[in-house]
């Protein structure tokens, strides 16, 4: 009898999360929907890169990337050349 109503309960509980969850989900899912857009919203924005910038409309600007050495006694490896035999 006891195993029975173990088995009643468990089906009951999780009938009860599926219908739960059903109605919560979506309810979860548009708030953190809505809290990332308001975490990225401000930073894709197309007009607040020109608001804060001193150039003109127009004007070109670059940015060069710092230029890293290279180390040329640094050995890589040795090539080698494999050939098929028949």
């Amino acid at each position: 009898m006891v195993l029975i109503q173990t088995i009643l309960l468990l089906i009951l509980v999780y009938y009860a999360m599926k219908l739960l969850l059903r109605w919560l989900a979506p309810k979860l899912f548009g708030y953190a929907m809505k809290k990332t857009q308001e975490k990225f919203g401000g930073t894709f924005s197309p007009y607040d890169h020109q608001n804060g910038s001193s150039s003109k409309e127009g004007e070109t600007s670059v940015f060069k990337r710092p230029t890293r050495k290279s180390n040329p006694s640094k050995k890589v490896g040795e090539y080698i050349d494999f050939e098929e035999i028949d």
